[in-house]
C-alpha cells in the first residue's frame, strides 16, 4: 500500500525528464500473443468505447489480435491494481481515466497501487473537458457574475455533483477555495440525475462534461460559463474558460494508456508511434467527438509530467474537500 505522502514524492521525482529502467530489449517479436487493454470501468462507458475503437484498429497495424477486457470495481481501483501485476511484456495495457490515476490514490483510504511506480506511461489518448453550467434563472452570465452572487449570499448557493469524491464534486471545491465563495455540495447519484434537477431549478448550478451538459446549453436549458480546461477546448471553441476569469482555475480530465513499469522501451515506442498514427485518422478523431472528447495524442515523457502535475493539483482539493471513500 502506498501512503499519500509516497505517492506525491514519486511524483515530484516525475518532473525530472522520463528515464526507463526496464530490460534494454524485448525478449521477444512483439506481439507474440493476444494484446489485451483493461478499461477499469464497465462497459459502455467514454473509456470502454474508447478502448473498443482503439482495439479494432491497433489489431489491423500492429499484426496481432487486440481485444478489451472489462476489471470494474472499487471506482477503478481494482483493474488498474490487475494490470499493475501482470507480465512487463506489453501484452497488458491500461486505458485508464485521470480520476483513477490521480484522484484515487488521495480518496481512498487504501489503494493497491503506486500511480507512479507501478506503470510506464504510454500516451495520452484524449481529453475529455468538463464545464461549469447554470440554470438560465441564475442573473450571472458569465463567472464574475456567479462569484459575485455568491459572496452576496454566503452559504446560500448550491452546486449539485455526480457524488462525493467526483470529478463534478472536486471542481466544485476548487472553484470554492479559487474565489473564496462559501457554496455547498448537493450531492448526486450520478451526473445525469445532477444534471437533471438542475435543469429543473431545483439547484442553481453544476459542473460536468461537456458531453453530458452541451445538449441542455444547446436547447436553452443550461447556461453555461466557462469550460474547465486551461486553454479553450477545439470541442467548443466560443466557450471562454475558468482560468480567464480566475488564472489557474483548471484541471485536466483525460484517458491514458499504461503498461505495467519496466516494459521494454521499444515496445513503448512502438504503441505510441502506432497509437499517434491512428489518433490522426479523421474517422478515429469524429469518434471522439461524439464522446464529447478531444484528442490529444502525445509522448510518454507527456504523460508523465501531466501525471506529476495531477497528483499535486488534486492531492490539495481532496485534502481540502474532505471526502474521503473506503
Amino acid at each position: 500500500m502506498t501512503t499519500r505522502r509516497q505517492i506525491i514524492a514519486g511524483a515530484a521525482s516525475l518532473a525530472a525528464p522520463f528515464i526507463w529502467s526496464g530490460p534494454a530489449r524485448a525478449a521477444d517479436p512483439y506481439p507474440s500473443k493476444v494484446i489485451t487493454i483493461v478499461v477499469p470501468q464497465a462497459p459502455g462507458g467514454a473509456n470502454d468505447v474508447i478502448g473498443r475503437a482503439l482495439a479494432q484498429r491497433l489489431s489491423a497495424v500492429i499484426g496481432g489480435p487486440v481485444i478489451v477486457e472489462n476489471r470494474q470495481g472499487a471506482g477503478g481501483n481494482l483493474g488498474t491494481a490487475y494490470v499493475a501485476r501482470q507480465p512487463k511484456d506489453g501484452h497488458t495495457l491500461l486505458l485508464n481515466a485521470q480520476s483513477v490515476q490521480t484522484i484515487n490514490p488521495f480518496l481512498y483510504r487504501k489503494v493497491p497501487f503506486d500511480p507512479v511506480k507501478d506503470f510506464d506511461p504510454v500516451m495520452v489518448v484524449g481529453v475529455a473537458p468538463y464545464m461549469l453550467a447554470v440554470n438560465p434563472s441564475v442573473p450571472a452570465k458569465n463567472l464574475r457574475e456567479l462569484v459575485a452572487l455568491a459572496k452576496a449570499s454566503p452559504g446560500k448557493f448550491n452546486y449539485a455533483s455526480a457524488g462525493n469524491g467526483t470529478v463534478n464534486h472536486l471542481l466544485g471545491e476548487m472553484l470554492k477555495n479559487a474565489a473564496g465563495i462559501d457554496i455547498v455540495h448537493v450531492p448526486y447519484r450520478g451526473a445525469a440525475q445532477a444534471a437533471t434537477d438542475v435543469v429543473a431549478g431545483q439547484v442553481p448550478m453544476t459542473f460536468g462534461s461537456l458531453a453530458g451538459l452541451m445538449p441542455f446549453v444547446r436547447s436553452g436549458q443550461l447556461r453555461a460559463l466557462g469550460a474547465c480546461t486551461e486553454k479553450r477546448t477545439q470541442l467548443a471553441p466560443d466557450m471562454p474558460t475558468l482560468a480567464e476569469t480566475i488564472p489557474g482555475l483548471y484541471a485536466n480530465a483525460w484517458y491514458g494508456l499504461f503498461v505495467p513499469a519496466g516494459t521494454p522501451k521499444e515496445i513503448v515506442t512502438k504503441l505510441n508511434a502506432e497509437i499517434i498514427k491512428l489518433m490522426d485518422n479523421p474517422e478515429m478523431r469524429e469518434r471522439l467527438v461524439g464522446l464529447g472528447v478531444e484528442s490529444a495524442p502525445g509522448t510518454p515523457e507527456q504523460l508523465a509530467s501531466l501525471i506529476s502535475e495531477d497528483l499535486v493539483r488534486w492531492a490539495k482539493i481532496v485534502k481540502d474537500s474532505g471526502a474521503q471513500l473506503d
